[in-house]
C-alpha cells in the first residue's frame, strides 16, 4: 500500500514579485523616514535663526580722564519686590519677584580737582609734598550675565496680563533697586579707604621712583 504526500504549493511568479516589492517598500520607507529626520535636523525650515543686523557702533565723542581708579568693588544683593493689590487676595492679583544683582562698584580720584599748589618740593628736591582730594564712588555698574530673576510670582490678573502683551514685566525697577542697594553697601564698606590707602601708595612709589626720598601724601580735608 503506498502512501501519497501533498506536494507543497507552487509559488507562482506573481506572488514572489508582489514580496519583492513589498520589502522593497519596506526598505525605501525606512530610508524616507531616516533622510527625512536627517534633512529636518540639518535644515529646520520651521526652526527659529537669529540674524544681527545691527549697525556699527558709533563714536560721538572722546573725553580726556584724569582721575586714578584707586579701588574696585564687587557686590551681590537679593531683591525681594512684592507688589499687592489693597482688595484683592495676591492668587488673583499682586507679584513677588526675587532677584539677584552683581556689579562693581569703582573708587576713583580725580586729579583734576586737585588745587593750584597741590604739589610742594623741598629746595634741593629731595622731599615733595602732595595734597590730593579723597576718593569718589562711581555709579554702580550692574553686571548684567550675573544679574537674573530667581523666582517669580504672579496673580491670575497678572498672567493674563503679561500673556495679553506678549511680554514680561518689566525689569528696569528691579535693576534700578539693585543698583540702589549696590550702591548703598559700597558707602557703607571700606572701599574709599581703600582707594585713598592705594593713593597714597601709588603716589609715594611714583615720586621715590623719581628721586624724592621723602614723600608725604595728604587729602585736601587734612590740615
Amino acid at each position: 500500500m503506498t502512501t501519497s504526500r501533498t506536494a507543497p504549493p507552487e509559488v507562482t511568479p506573481g506572488r514572489r514579485r508582489w514580496w519583492r516589492y513589498a520589502a522593497a517598500f519596506l526598505v525605501l520607507a525606512v530610508l524616507l523616514v531616516v533622510g527625512g529626520r536627517l534633512a529636518w535636523s540639518w535644515f529646520d525650515p520651521l526652526g527659529e535663526r537669529t540674524v544681527d543686523r545691527s549697525q556699527p557702533a558709533l563714536l560721538r565723542s572722546i573725553k580726556d580722564l584724569s582721575r586714578f581708579e584707586a579701588a574696585t568693588g564687587n557686590f551681590q544683593v537679593v531683591v525681594d519686590l512684592e507688589k499687592d493689590a489693597a482688595f484683592l487676595p495676591d492668587a488673583i492679583k499682586g507679584t513677588r519677584t526675587l532677584f539677584v544683582g552683581a556689579g562693581g562698584v569703582d573708587a576713583y580720584v580725580d586729579f583734576s580737582a586737585m588745587a593750584n599748589g597741590g604739589v610742594s618740593i623741598s629746595e634741593d628736591r629731595t622731599e615733595a609734598t602732595v595734597r590730593v582730594p579723597r576718593a569718589q564712588l562711581e555709579k554702580p555698574n550692574l553686571d548684567n550675565s550675573r544679574s537674573y530673576v530667581f523666582a517669580q510670582q504672579r496673580g491670575l490678573f497678572d498672567r493674563v496680563s503679561d500673556f495679553l502683551s506678549g511680554s514680561p514685566g518689566d525689569q528696569r525697577e528691579l535693576y534700578l533697586l539693585a543698583e540702589k542697594k549696590i550702591n548703598e553697601a559700597a558707602v557703607a564698606s571700606d572701599l574709599r579707604a581703600r582707594a585713598d590707602a592705594n593713593t597714597k601708595a601709588m603716589l609715594s612709589g611714583m615720586l621715590r621712583s623719581l628721586g624724592f626720598t621723602k614723600v608725604t601724601v595728604k587729602f585736601t580735608d587734612e590740615p
